[in-house]
């Protein structure tokens, strides 16, 4: 399992459907993910779907839960994310803070740590973040824990910066 000082990362389950779609029905929230709209329940399930799928990647891969140790309260999701970029396989470091979560260095947390449990435990050398441009909190999470900006990409009609830490 993967720990932080805070949290307590586990996979998603059908039990947790009403927590991912209070994430993405919340406007702030979904304002740079996609396309920016928030998803009805049938797109909720799609997304669900979606993180099913890729837990086939491995035990560790995959958008995960993460609950706070202290309450067992969910705070959002975070996780190891494959990505095909430019035809080529890379692993993404995504995160999402519920909004009343903000600002307390949650997002941070869990980057660092899976990062640290990338590199260590799945040997893992080369990680990215995508972010749009506009998102000036998620660029400070990646260049926190160490990644630069190294392109721009144009990503399902998305401009999105490509950070990398090698």
């Amino acid at each position: 399992m993967i720990t932080s000082d805070r949290l307590r990362f586990r996979r998603y389950t059908n039990e947790d459907f009403d927590f991912l779609m209070s994430l993405l029905s919340d406007p702030d929230v979904v304002r740079y993910i996609g396309n920016g709209n928030v998803r009805d329940k049938e797109g909720g399930q799609e997304f669900l779907n979606w993180i099913y799928r890729t837990y086939e990647f491995g035990e560790y891969y995959g958008l995960m839960v993460l609950v706070n140790k202290e309450d067992n309260s969910l705070i959002g999701h975070a996780g190891l994310v494959p990505q095909t970029i430019d035809g080529k396989e890379e692993i993404e470091i995504g995160y999402w803070i519920a909004k009343r979560y903000w600002g307390k260095g949650y997002a941070t947390e869990a980057a660092k740590t899976l990062l640290d449990y990338g590199k260590a435990q799945l040997k893992l050398e080369r990680f990215i973040a995508l972010i749009q441009p506009a998102n000036t909190a998620s660029k400070k999470v990646a260049e926190k824990i160490g990644m630069t900006l190294e392109k721009e990409i144009v990503l399902k009609g998305q401009d999105v910066y490509l950070y990398s830490l090698s």
